[in-house]
């Protein structure tokens, strides 16, 4: 792992993911890529200023740069959440105003606060009144009726005037009624070139793209146009794809590229001290399932993490029983 803290860039990106991008996950692909900036699932603010923030809020020192990302429209109760979101170390403070769900929405915040540009920009200044983190926000490009380019223009100009610099766009507007959130996730079609539309417009801001991006390739091609790219589920579906984001990303060497024998050796030792802090195993390996996608004997390593995991005395060593099948011989450690 390193040693210093890389610097923050939102050049390329993992998404926030509820059910994926957790502490175990981002410590993962941060075995993996050093550059790219990882979210936190979505944390509601009332979940953090009600609820167990040491739980919610605990993360690796190894996962930096790491962004918290929130949820909630309510000005005091998120700036509480900033507040504790910096004082637990997160190098950046996100606003969620994307999420489609029907949970999200019954909440008044998530997509819906497209329709309120002023109550965005109240939480906006109350968030940087109170942290010296940057406090970005992660939208759509529209919200059911209200989907004309004019009002993404106002609705930016207005979160920018509290003092938001960057935005994250994931290029599909959404639909709060007719689809549900998984339909929305493909229905209607991406539209990358309202993005790069909003950065030629507003080249002062910092615009970051999101929605649909598959690999390394399909993000360069966007950074041509926009200051960042963001890639959501292929990320975790295939985290390997990151194993040249910094070189081809970020132009940087690595004394040691990574292999993934090694990553799979520094996560198991990761596994074995969160198992003695009293974590489950599987909570841990089921982010690895995508680590050898392409590979031969991928279905059957998949087949022991999962079949195995829960057995009565399994420990970490597993995953060398995992990783196998893949082929290799012994230990993960000494594989190449």
């Amino acid at each position: 792992m390193p040693e210093s803290r890389p610097d923050l860039s939102r050049r390329l990106s993992v998404a926030p993911m509820m059910d994926y991008t957790d502490r175990h996950a981002r410590y993962l692909l941060r075995l993996i890529t050093r550059r790219t900036l990882l979210y936190t699932e979505m944390v509601t603010s009332a979940a953090l200023t009600h609820g167990d923030a040491e739980r919610l809020l605990a993360f690796n020192a190894e996962e930096h740069p790491v962004a918290l990302q929130l949820g909630g429209s309510d000005p005091a109760e998120l700036a509480a959440a900033a507040r504790l979101g910096e004082h637990f170390g997160y190098d950046e403070i996100n606003l969620n105003v994307g999420c489609p769900s029907d949970r999200v929405q019954a909440g008044r915040f998530g997509a819906c606060l497209l329709a309120e540009p002023d109550t965005v920009a109240d939480c906006i200044a109350a968030m940087r009144d109170v942290t010296a983190r940057p406090v970005t926000v992660k939208t759509r490009i529209g919200v059911d009726d209200l989907d004309s380019y004019e009002h993404l223009c106002a609705f930016v100009e207005r979160v920018a005037a509290a003092g938001c610099a960057s935005f994250i766009l994931h290029a599909r507007k959404a639909w709060l009624k007719g689809l549900s959130p998984r339909e929305n996730r493909d229905i209607p079609p991406l539209d990358y070139a309202r993005v790069y539309r909003l950065k030629r417009d507003f080249p002062d801001f910092e615009i970051a793209i999101n929605g649909g991006i598959a690999d390394l390739d399909e993000a360069l091609l966007h950074l041509r146009h926009v200051d960042g790219a963001m890639i959501g589920r292929a990320a975790y579906h295939n985290p390997w794809m990151l194993a040249e984001a910094d070189a081809r990303i970020f132009g940087e060497t690595r004394s040691m590229t990574p292999t993934r024998a090694s990553v799979l050796a520094d996560y198991r030792d990761y596994c074995e001290r969160e198992l003695a802090r009293g974590t489950p195993l599987s909570h841990m390996t089921r982010h690895l399932m995508g680590l050898v996608q392409g590979l031969p004997g991928a279905r059957r390593f998949r087949r022991i993490l999962s079949e195995q995991v829960r057995g009565s005395g399994v420990t970490p060593r597993l995953i060398d029983t995992a990783w196998a099948a893949i082929g290799e011989i012994g230990e993960v450690r000494n594989a190449g």
